[in-house]
């Protein structure tokens, strides 16, 4: 299985002035942790790192070891078009990849092998948990609209998974039609393509403040 991980956080949420996978968690970086869940996987054979060229030498300094089983894709302005040069970037004989956060350092290995074995009988995957808080929609004078039925709100999470032609057709529209999404799986959402909902768990956070990177850091003592 193929792996993009995009990887160009700015960490202004962290208010670390640098890339936020450069954090130290538990000795490590943020990047580090998460390839060492990657390659933990027994199904992944190729994993790719998009992030900003300045960012590079630093990044890859970071993860050791694992610099050397790597690819290193020069990432866009946005997100989406860091994704699109990684897709341009798979090997020619690849069919099916998986899209994973680089800020998304907890992922169990278990679950990247499950997402790529649903991949086996669906065109798109995409990881999430169940919504457990009550959801409110608010207009845009900051009042209740709508209470959405939480039994139908799941709160995704990476990997996402598809086939690599179908992913490299959403992403041409989307620039044909001038589409900005912020994760692969809208894209299929919006050209009405089927996406599987594979069940995750709450661990698989992404480090976005410093609260997060408190919880990783007990989740990551317990697993050492």
């Amino acid at each position: 299985m193929h792996v993009l991980i995009p990887s160009a956080g700015s960490g202004s949420r962290m208010k670390a002035g640098k890339n936020k996978l450069l954090i130290e968690l538990e000795g490590e970086s943020l990047i580090y942790w998460t390839l060492k869940s990657v390659f933990s996987a027994s199904l992944v054979s190729w994993v790719g790192i998009i992030g900003q060229p300045n960012d590079k030498k630093e990044l890859l300094n970071s993860v050791k070891d694992f610099s050397s089983k790597v690819k290193w894709i020069n990432g866009g302005d946005t997100r989406q078009e860091s994704v699109f040069n990684g897709i341009k970037s798979l090997p020619s004989n690849a069919e099916k990849v998986l899209i994973h956060d680089g800020a998304r350092c907890l992922i169990n290995p278990e679950l990247i092998n499950k997402c790529a074995l649903k991949l086996e009988e669906n065109d798109a995957v995409i990881l999430a948990t169940k919504v457990t808080d009550t959801i409110k929609i608010v207009n845009n004078k900051g009042f209740i609209h709508e209470t959405p039925n939480r039994q139908n709100l799941w709160a995704a999470q990476t990997p996402q998974g598809f086939l690599i032609k179908s992913l490299r057709k959403a992403h041409e529209m989307a620039i044909e039609k001038n589409w900005t999404v912020t994760d692969d799986a809208s894209l299929f959402e919006m050209l009405n393509w089927p996406v599987k909902i594979i069940e995750g768990n709450c661990s698989n956070i992404k480090i976005t403040s410093p609260l997060d990177l408190k919880i990783a850091k007990l989740f990551i003592r317990d697993h050492l």
